[in-house]
């Protein structure tokens, strides 16, 4: 991943699911630490901060109750702190050292949006950089574009024309443009290909939870390795 030189701050939106599974966990208190991925080295990482360890969705039990999965957040007990690895959002959240980086999905796109703005970023001296994580094709590593990321982007994008900020980039005016376009944009994401691979592997509730939109004033912001909810 690459971003041009100058932002002031890096949005990075994986819809389904590292930055709605961000948002929902830290809407209820708890820091959420990204890691790019679920080995022996993310649990050494999660003890070293008296962290739990997300598994995977599959691997849920009462043990390790925590997972990428939103759903599995709610329904988990409350921890202070957690390690949520993904290969997508999660790796290039941790991969940012010198920017500020922001979680943002379709829950909570404009209150990341007024945050944004309260912050002075969008600005041509502090321009925002918005990365849509995109998906894995399955048992590869290769990047596939992923709607539902381009619609979040789209999303925040039409959030920031709606508060004036028009210096968009070609491919963030057409992201808003499309969102805006969209009449049922929850109803789209659900027969999309990551939409319909979550379904039939037994987890349509995370789609819901991902399609609800602004459904959270949460500003998760990643500060000293964890997001933290920023919006007070």
């Amino acid at each position: 991943m690459a971003i041009g030189t100058g932002a002031g701050g890096l949005v990075v939106i994986d819809v389904l699911s590292f930055t709605t599974s961000v948002s929902v966990a830290t809407a209820a208190g708890t820091a959420v630490f990204p890691y790019r991925w679920r080995d022996a080295s993310a649990r050494a990482f999660a003890d070293a901060r008296g962290a739990a360890l997300a598994v995977g969705r599959r691997e849920v039990g009462t043990a390790q109750p925590w997972s990428l999965s939103p759903a599995a957040i709610r329904r988990a007990p409350f921890t202070e702190r957690l390690v949520l690895p993904s290969p997508n959002g999660s790796a290039i959240a941790a991969s940012v050292s010198e920017t500020q980086v922001v979680a943002a999905c379709l829950r909570n796109y404009s209150a990341v949006a007024d945050w944004l703005l309260l912050q002075g970023w969008g600005s041509p001296n502090r321009p925002i950089a918005i990365v849509a994580a995109g998906e894995q094709w399955p048992g590869t590593e290769t990047v596939r574009p992923a709607l539902e990321d381009w619609l979040g982007a789209g999303a925040l994008a039409a959030a920031l024309l709606d508060r004036g900020i028009d210096a968009l980039s070609p491919e963030a005016f057409c992201a808003a443009s499309t969102f805006r376009a969209l009449a049922n944009v929850p109803a789209l994401l659900r027969t999309s290909a990551s939409g319909r691979e979550l379904v039939s592997g037994g987890f349509p509730d995370d789609v819901a939870i991902a399609v609800d939109l602004d459904a959270d004033t949460t500003v998760p912001v990643l500060d000293n390795g964890a997001f933290t909810d920023h919006s007070h």
